[in-house]
């Protein structure tokens, strides 16, 4: 069939397609379809059908120009009719100038967001049939995640109360004024009132001071976050005063994983195992006041040997034993950020292959990409936080002991 004609014996073409078992058939029938449906097309604005006299006939064909049309199928070379005068153009099938459909920019966009970076996809998509797809166009494609990232990190949350909240920051590399310079990428997540963990929000900082934490914690409450009872993060005086600021009466845990390490900078390498047991001991006690009976005995033992070592210790005790005035069912979750490192492992898995963002706003659609995905995963999957050990969370009261004199903030009071 040529492309002047524009009259097509659908089962003869089909018949004859089947019998050549050609592996291109779709691509090969949806080319014969497109043809005659431009033909047709071009002999209406004409005036007349193509080859034949009419008095009614305003215009006439002038051969025909190549040209590429993406489809699913693959890059489909079509001959679009030329006119003697004026010209005839197909709008509602091309673009005037080149295009994937709506379903290939989604493949790339989901490409994008799984970690694929933008000197591979070309070859990727080749694979797909489609043919010399830039740089550029994928980066226009990608930016098709932006509107569903911008909806997730500005969403009201409004499932608390959030009785419990984890922090943490990411260092990434974007391209700023001609340099590439480090940024931090802030993450929050939380344990919401149903027991599920959310993705609380994310936002890109120039540095990882007391100014960026303080803007981040107040959009979250500017959100609807509330019922905060406890903080886990690492050691960093910009994010611990920015807890004091803005979530008033939630306590700070220590990050005792980030802790360990702190204590063993300043502990003799020869050391290193046995002062590392003796941390361990104290987190294996059965309850509360174990713990703190087991820490004072390990004060005690490092005064003798590491009194350097010892006072480093003593100095974090209200930070590192937060985790105390809660359920002891609770504690593996809420003494560390290390259930958030699977998700930051995630993260860097996504962005390494990318390596230097060209700004801010790509790494936020990356970032923020990641977190909506790992964010309805947690949604649909089991409970973080039981509901009953919720509930005592938010109302058990800690006495004072002979070893912590002092009264502790109770988690009653924290959200009252």
């Amino acid at each position: 069939m040529t492309a002047d004609s524009n009259i097509i014996d659908l089962p003869t073409v089909v018949a004859e397609h089947l019998e050549r078992a050609e592996p291109d058939l779709l691509r090969s029938l949806l080319k014969t379809f497109v043809q005659a449906l431009m033909s047709a097309e071009a002999d209406a604005v004409c005036g007349a059908a193509y080859g034949t006299r009419s008095q009614e006939r305003t215009n006439s064909r002038n051969g025909y120009r190549p040209r590429e049309w993406d489809t699913r199928a693959g890059t489909i070379e079509v001959a679009i009719p030329k006119l003697r005068e004026g010209s005839y153009f197909p709008d509602w099938l091309l673009e005037r100038r080149r295009r994937a459909e709506r379903a290939l920019t989604t493949v790339v966009a989901t490409c994008y967001l799984l970690g694929v970076s933008t000197r591979r996809m070309e070859r990727l998509v080749e694979t797909l049939g489609i043919t010399r797809l830039s740089k550029s166009q994928v980066s226009v494609m990608a930016r098709d995640l932006d509107e569903h990232v911008e909806s997730f990190r500005t969403r009201r949350l409004d499932q608390g109360p959030y009785t419990f909240l984890a922090a943490d920051a990411l260092t990434m590399k974007v391209r700023e004024g001609g340099r590439v310079v480090n940024v931090h990428a802030l993450v929050a997540t939380g344990v919401n009132a149903d027991g599920h963990r959310e993705i609380l929000g994310l936002d890109i900082t120039s540095a990882e001071d007391g100014a960026g934490w303080l803007r981040f914690f107040r959009g979250l409450t500017a959100r609807g976050l509330t019922g905060v009872a406890m903080v886990t993060s690492d050691a960093h005086t910009g994010l611990v005063a920015a807890v004091g600021a803005t979530l008033p009466g939630a306590c700070w845990q220590r990050c005792r994983t980030h802790h360990a390490a702190n204590l063993m900078s300043v502990t003799p390498k020869s050391s290193w195992g046995w002062v590392k047991a003796m941390l361990h001991s104290i987190y294996d006690q059965p309850d509360a006041e174990a713990v703190h009976a087991q820490f004072d005995r390990v004060l005690d033992a490092l005064h003798e040997k590491l009194p350097a070592v010892a006072e480093h210790l003593e100095q974090a005790r209200p930070d590192i034993l937060a985790f105390t005035a809660f359920p002891k069912e609770i504690w593996r979750q809420i003494w560390s950020n290390n259930p958030s490192e699977r998700l930051n492992r995630e993260i860097r898995r996504r962005t390494d292959v990318v390596g230097i963002f060209p700004d801010r706003t790509s790494a936020i659609r990356l970032i923020g990409a990641v977190l909506a995905e790992q964010h309805d995963e947690w949604t649909e999957g089991r409970r973080y936080l039981g509901l009953d050990v919720l509930a005592r969370s938010r109302i058990t009261l800690v006495q004072p002991t002979d070893t912590d004199p002092e009264e502790v903030m109770t988690p009653a009071a924290l959200t009252a």
